[in-house]
């Protein structure tokens, strides 16, 4: 209850860590606000989509990466590699459309842009980064080298 306090003395700040500081919409802020819920998306304030929440782990085999992105396409998301093996997860979420008719008595879905960025260890395989989505998971795997094991010579004492 605390985190709609602030919306109703016109304070609407955002904070990326608190999913609960987030724009969100309540019916009952009418009474305070001049703004109608079905004013177009211009006039009224919209949240970005926040960082997507990304797992990273590595296995014997490869690192994995797996990125919730409910709702969207993989049309909507880019995996890019750069240099200095860098690995680019990126997308947006695009505002739903509004007709004139319509009235909106709850926005909760976030939309905008986000972009996660890795540095992989040297035994990434960058040029075999192979991605998937399904269920809107994306999985991002990248092979790893095999770890070359060092190899001890005895080495003979003359004299």
């Amino acid at each position: 209850m605390a985190s709609l306090l602030p919306s109703f003395f016109g304070s609407r700040k955002t904070n990326a860590f608190d999913p609960f500081s987030l724009d969100i919409r309540d019916p009952s802020e009418d009474l305070f606000s001049s703004t109608p819920v079905n004013a177009p998306a211009s006039t009224r304030e919209t949240s970005a989509f926040v960082n997507a929440r990304i797992d990273w782990k590595e296995t014997p085999e490869a690192h994995v990466f797996r990125a919730d992105l409910p709702g969207l396409g993989k049309a909507e998301v880019r995996v890019e590699v750069e240099e200095g093996r860098i690995l680019q997860i990126s997308g947006e979420r695009s505002e739903e459309d509004e007709g004139k008719n319509d009235k909106w008595h709850r926005i909760e879905r976030s939309s905008g842009k986000f972009v996660r960025r890795f540095r992989l260890p040297r035994n990434a395989k960058m040029d075999q980064v192979k991605a998937s989505m399904e269920n809107g998971v994306l999985t991002v795997t990248v092979p790893k080298d095999e770890e070359k094991k060092l190899e001890v010579k005895a080495i003979d004492i003359s004299g």
